[in-house]
């Protein structure tokens, strides 16, 4: 795999500047190149506080802070990726969700952080990184303060077997084989979804037939850096996937925002969005929903 470009939404804040050093990763990796991205409201969206300045005035006025945003937005990013992977910053006019999963449809991949300047909880999310994971068209890589994806040497791959969830399968597929990792890949069985011991055992049986099926059909030739399992938890899908995280210090999640219910990830408390909360791993995620050709990267036609 070539040429991956990435997108890397930057506000300048020290926590948003931390997706950089992934996103280089990744260029290195892929023989790619990180575009940083910065977006920023315009003197006409602001309404009553400069309504008293003229047309021409406020075009040559946001004329003059973008060409001072792209020019401080180079001068940071440049310290820290190397000019061989780097393009040139992008300053967007606009809602800075909107204008990143606009402005995605030119690339590959997304890197960003949970939060910035606003200082958000991880618990409550940053409310552009979420819209962000919802609707954007490539996979976003989401990057907690605490995350270590350098070296990557064990990745997690959460599945519940479903057409959505396995869309995210060449992308981990890519990613392992690029970078050597070990690579665990999990169902997880809720006992909330069923009535009875039986339907349990039931369920648990099937889906290691499932297992087995997803390993050796899409995973055959990494054999020797693949495990696989099913696990069974009294609690929510997410604490079971937050627990083992903790746990197994993986460095990378991959998983999908839909799974077999078929539900918009506008739904609240998704088994994804609510990973991405709780967890200080680096967590891939890839919304089938919103999903584009992506070639080669993606393996998809």
């Amino acid at each position: 795999m070539k040429n991956v470009n990435i997108l890397v939404p930057i506000d300048f804040s020290e926590l948003s500047l931390k997706a950089l050093e992934p996103a280089s990763m990744f260029a290195e990796m892929f023989d790619g190149a990180v575009t940083p991205f910065h977006s920023y409201i315009s003197l006409d969206e602001m309404g009553d506080m400069v309504n008293t300045t003229s047309s021409s005035t406020k075009s040559d006025a946001n004329k003059t802070i973008e060409e001072k945003l792209v020019q401080q937005l180079n001068e940071v990013v440049s310290r820290q990726v190397n000019h061989q992977y780097l393009n040139s910053g992008i300053i967007y006019m606009g809602n800075p969700s909107e204008a990143i999963v606009d402005v995605a449809h030119d690339f590959d991949m997304i890197v960003m952080t949970t939060h910035g300047r606003t200082g958000f909880s991880r618990l409550l999310l940053g409310s552009v990184t979420e819209k962000v994971i919802r609707f954007a068209p490539v996979p976003v890589l989401v990057i907690e303060e605490h995350s270590r994806l350098k070296p990557l040497k064990k990745i997690l791959f959460t599945t519940d077997f479903s057409d959505h969830s396995l869309k995210a399968v060449p992308f981990v597929r890519t990613i392992s084989e690029a970078a050597g990792a070990d690579l665990d890949i999990v169902h997880i069985v809720s006992f909330e979804q069923f009535g009875s011991i039986p339907q349990i055992q039931s369920s648990i049986d099937t889906k290691k037939k499932l297992m087995r099926k997803l390993v050796e059909n899409r995973f055959d030739d990494l054999h020797n850096k693949v495990t696989s399992e099913i696990l069974t938890t009294k609690k929510s899908i997410h604490e079971k996937i937050t627990r083992l995280a903790q746990k197994q210090d993986y460095n990378l999640i991959v998983m999908a925002t839909i799974g077999r219910t078929g539900l918009e990830y506008l739904r609240l408390g998704s088994t994804a969005s609510n990973v991405v909360r709780h967890v200080e791993n680096a967590v891939l995620t890839i919304n089938p929903h919103c999903f584009k050709k992506t070639g080669e990267w993606g393996e998809t036609t």
